[in-house]
């Protein structure tokens, strides 16, 4: 049972037998420690999400892959070679497979350069879905 004494103390305490006390610090001990577990593990995936963004990675996969191999044949092949090992029509373009293997191509850098005019290409105006999937072709050609 619980008391609380007013006599001779300022502040009220409260008395209970050890064996509640030892309860309830095992019980503040655990909570505790779970939100350090949860607040860890929310900014292990918060700053994998920023890492993530910040270099610009696109989705990756079979799927975007293969997404962005049927874009670049709608809208590219026209000036460049878009499989690899082929040759374009136009020597000016290079192929999407010499763009993949310069030592400067990364995601961050074709996330760049969809988002850029140049001058000797059209206007692109891409949705960002579209230029990681053809960010992710451009990539996969890479060493192949």
């Amino acid at each position: 049972m619980t008391q609380i004494n007013f006599s001779r103390s300022v502040r009220p305490t409260l008395h209970m037998p050890s064996n509640q006390q030892r309860g309830m610090a095992m019980s503040h001990g655990v909570r505790i420690y779970l939100g350090l577990i949860v607040l860890i593990a929310l900014s292990v995936l918060f700053l994998l999400g920023v890492v993530h963004t910040a270099a610009g990675a696109p989705r990756s996969g079979p799927r975007a892959v293969a997404e962005g191999h049927r874009l670049a044949e709608a809208w590219c092949q026209t000036c460049h070679a878009v499989d690899a090992h082929t040759t374009g029509f136009f020597d000016e373009a290079p192929s999407f497979q010499a763009i993949a293997d310069r030592s400067g191509t990364t995601a961050l850098s074709l996330k760049v350069f969809w988002r850029t005019s140049h001058r000797n290409m059209p206007n692109l105006v891409i949705s960002p879905q579209q230029a990681d999937a053809l960010s992710a072709y451009i990539l996969s050609l890479r060493d192949k």
